[in-house]
């Protein structure tokens, strides 16, 4: 969702692209439906370095990022994407080849050292030699860490550009009738993240107060491949599986999912991603987190850290459903140009 929208706008200009998949995310419902949906080109290279723990991905992708700049003419910069494992070792492996880097959706921060994103996230920037931020606190958050300010460029927020690219294309889903849903009858809920599901006594509590809240709204559970493996392991998690209106589907593409996420009443999410499309939607967002790298979502927009605590998460969900939840407004730059701002940056750094 990143990448997209930036190949689009590189499309035409004087530089010469090449679009690297590494792999990391591999299967179908994570990977190619969304090359699909978005219309992206089939990436020059592929290393399918495949799932391992954060060691064995991020070695993966550097072994196989460093034999192909030496096999081939070197780029004269690598553009990296967001704060998975794939971006800080490409980061790394440029930085030591002496390739310019540069960072889409730099300067964000959670101050939570627990998050494997966060350590990928200060790396990359630290590494980097331009710094493409998506609010005004990424830039404070670098100046603070003592980048120039030459190093920063706010061009907004590139998610929003496939969100606006794709709106349109998306009403024409059938997700909502497949689901038998109607518009604005329902929730969502996201859950991936190893603090929230890697342990029954931390996903078996959130799943309680879901539960409960599906009593009152059908949920549907778009449930990542970790956090099913996780459930279907869960001895304890049978007794309450068949509480409430819990609707369990796969991962599922871009499109539907953007149609699902536009039409529904109330998110409940530990997604980064989720948190800045619901502020753009106005559709009220309960965090499953303590902390985010997104606080324009919660200053400027729709979004509450409810944290894994399910008291909170059954007060502020019910707060949505009986009063209609938290507005907010779209913050600056928000306005799916973020790609060409990026293009017209790397334009004048070639001049």
């Amino acid at each position: 969702m990143k990448a997209a929208p930036l190949l689009r706008a590189l499309e035409g200009s004087s530089h010469d692209v090449m679009l690297l998949h590494t792999g990391q995310h591999y299967d179908d419902n994570m990977s190619k439906v969304f090359f699909d949906d978005l219309g992206m080109p089939k990436p020059d290279l592929y290393l399918g370095v495949g799932s391992g723990t954060h060691a064995e991905q991020t070695a993966a992708v550097m072994v196989g990022f460093e034999k192909l700049i030496r096999e081939t003419t070197p780029p004269d910069m690598a553009v990296v994407v967001g704060d998975v494992n794939s971006t800080v070792a490409v980061a790394l492996v440029a930085a030591k080849s002496g390739i310019a880097l540069a960072h889409v959706e730099a300067g964000l921060r959670s101050g939570d050292w627990t998050m494997p994103e966060e350590i990928n996230r200060v790396v990359t920037d630290r590494l980097s030699d331009l710094m493409f931020t998506p609010s005004a606190d990424g830039d404070e958050n670098l100046r603070k860490e003592g980048v120039p300010e030459h190093k920063i460029h706010r061009v907004g927020n590139i998610m929003i550009d496939s969100l606006v690219d794709n709106l349109e294309k998306a009403r024409r889903s059938r997700v909502l009738s497949e689901l038998d849903l109607r518009d604005q009858g329902y929730a969502i809920l996201t859950l991936h993240r190893p603090s929230n599901v890697d342990r029954d006594e931390d996903l078996l509590p959130i799943m309680g107060a879901v539960h409960q809240l599906a009593e009152e709204i059908p949920v549907v559970f778009s449930c990542h491949p970790r956090t099913a493996q996780r459930l279907e392991q869960s001895q304890a998690y049978g007794g309450m599986a068949g509480k409430g209106d819990l609707r369990r589907v796969p991962s599922m593409g871009y499109l539907d999912f953007l149609h699902l996420t536009s039409h529904s009443r109330l998110v409940l999410t530990d997604s980064g991603g989720l948190q800045e499309e619901t502020t753009f939607l106005q559709i009220p967002c309960l965090t499953i987190r303590a902390n985010t790298e997104r606080p324009i979502t919660i200053t400027e927009g729709t979004n509450i850290l409810v944290g894994p605590d399910p008291s909170r998460i059954l007060e502020e969900g019910h707060k949505v459903l009986r009063e209609g939840g938290k507005t907010g407004c779209i913050p600056e730059l928000w306005d799916g140009k973020t790609a060409h701002r990026i293009v017209a940056v790397l334009n004048r750094c070639r001049e």
